[in-house]
């Protein structure tokens, strides 16, 4: 009898050890966002010491080997359009916040599941919204998936 019990206990920490080692090396996008979550806005910034929309997008795909052009219009550019129901962690959302409403773009954040998406505001520096909240859905213009299914594998569905 003290053998099973042995053998439990043993697998139990096995599973505990295994677990935390798992959770450890989680989403390498996700770890980036939180990394830098709080970090002022600073227009035309894309460092640590303040971010604009664009400038963190491209900050954090930049640290998954994925390049991206400087300004939010450019990036809607790339890679192929996401029906908003399709969105995936990782994908790029794109808004119009000009107040003009015309469906250009003026703003970039990236989605992280659940309706949310993480992004530089003016005023809350980076942060996590939701897109049905009342400023950013009637705002809200696409989509788009910049990457690849390797790059998915790698840095972002480790945290699903």
């Amino acid at each position: 009898m003290k053998k099973i019990g042995m053998m439990f206990l043993a697998l139990a920490l096995f599973l505990t050890f295994a677990a935390g080692s798992a959770s450890a090396s989680s989403s390498t996008m996700l770890t980036n966002i939180d990394d830098v979550k709080g970090t002022k806005y600073k227009y035309g910034g894309n460092t640590t010491s303040g971010f604009d929309c664009s400038g963190f997008v491209r900050y954090i795909f930049d640290k998954m080997n994925v390049e991206l052009p400087r300004r939010s219009a450019d990036q809607a550019a790339e890679g192929t359009k996401v029906d908003k129901e399709d969105l995936k962690l990782g994908d790029l959302v794109f808004f119009d916040t000009s107040g003009k409403n015309n469906g250009s773009i003026s703003h970039v954040g990236i989605y992280v599941g659940d309706g949310k998406f993480a992004h530089a505001s003016t005023s809350k520096g980076v942060t996590i919204d939701s897109l049905d909240s009342s400023y950013y859905k009637p705002r809200y213009v696409t989509a788009r998936r910049v990457l690849s299914d390797d790059q998915y594998a790698k840095y972002v569905e480790a945290s699903k």
